[in-house]
């Protein structure tokens, strides 16, 4: 067991090497991030390049760098002119300062002159909070109402929430969050109209929760609910389960015992994908309720090209997926017995 462990967390770093490295160099292929401000300030942020090793400072034109991205004279008269150097180089230099000095470079156009990564530091705990409290809602009111579901099958109650999930299932979150903002924030005025501040009381802050986690809930409730009550439905119906009754268990043993337990293994690989899609709508729903976190940075740094932040942000998201994976893969050895990763045959 702990040889697959290892053996997993060496393949997701791996994965994450390669993901972070292609991504590096397909971004820098674009067009080079221009600062904006007065020339002073432009001058030491292509200093600060130079210094990353993205760009060179030449005191005369240069033929073979392609377009001059910069020309200044400072005080002593000195002229800069700055080009940027070949992409696999500025790969190398980017690599070689993470890897030594943990030095994900500075913001351009967010935080001009900030480091990327504690612009994501500042950032990250509102949305860990949002995403993580609506995980914990999300998966046991799920699983419970897929189980109440499986239990009813075909009767009224079934129905409704079979109709409920098929409703709430279609709808993105970002229409959801519109659509209440449009009800409790702007009409009725119960919940505020965008994220507290650090400086609101303290019950506008608690408020503030009510509407992100709501619509990153309801479309996991209505997913987990979904696959729990099909699985749960499927083995229900199998012979080992009705020769578990015959031995004299009752209908509610023979579910907790053995029909919960065998549904539960196909059912815990949905989390990770439910896990997933919960950051991917916190994105747009960061961005439509002000949450400063880190979905929201991830839009802003794409549409200003700020892609140190870019990287930094893509990097706590490649982990987070990574890790969960490797959680999910070791907890099914705990789930069933029967499974045994890395066991000798």
């Amino acid at each position: 067991m702990w040889k697959y462990v290892l053996k997993r967390i060496c393949l997701a770093f791996i994965t994450a090497f390669i993901i972070l490295s292609l991504s590096f160099i397909l971004i820098k292929l674009l067009p080079f991030s221009r600062p904006l401000g007065t020339d002073p300030a432009k001058f030491g942020y292509y200093l600060q390049q130079v210094n990353l090793g993205f760009v060179i400072d030449s005191p005369i034109p240069l033929s073979n760098y392609g377009e001059c991205l910069f020309t200044y004279t400072d005080p002593s008269n000195v002229t800069h002119n700055f080009y940027q150097v070949p992409v696999m180089q500025q790969y190398f230099r980017w690599l070689g300062n993470i890897i030594f000095h943990w030095d994900w470079g500075t913001s351009v156009y967010i935080n001009p002159g900030m480091s990327a990564s504690v612009i994501i530091a500042d950032r990250l705990p509102a949305s860990i909070s949002i995403n993580i409290i609506s995980s914990l809602i999300a998966v046991p009111l799920g699983i419970f109402l897929g189980i109440v579901a499986a239990l009813k099958k075909n009767k009224p109650t079934d129905n409704i929430i079979s109709t409920l999930v098929m409703v709430f299932i279609s709808i993105p979150s970002f229409v959801l969050i519109t659509f209440l903002m449009l009800i409790f924030c702007y009409k009725l005025g119960w919940l505020p109209t965008q994220w507290p501040t650090v400086t609101d009381p303290l019950s506008k802050r608690i408020m503030g929760f009510i509407l992100p986690v709501s619509c990153l809930s309801f479309g996991s409730i209505a997913g987990y609910c979904r696959f729990t009550r099909a699985e749960l439905c499927e083995v229900m119906q199998s012979e080992y389960l009705l020769l578990a009754r015959t031995k004299g268990l009752t209908k509610r043993q023979a579910i907790i015992r053995h029909a919960l337990r065998n549904a539960m293994v196909p059912i815990v690989p949905s989390i990770l994908a439910e896990v997933i899609a919960i950051l991917g709508g916190s994105m747009i729903l960061e961005n439509l309720y002000g949450i400063p976190g880190i979905g929201e940075l991830f839009v802003k740094a794409l549409n200003s090209k700020d892609y140190n932040v870019l990287f930094v942000d893509m990097a706590i998201f490649t982990t987070i997926g990574l890790v969960s994976g490797v959680f999910l893969d070791i907890s099914y050895g705990f789930i069933d017995p029967r499974i045994r990763m890395g066991a000798k045959k």
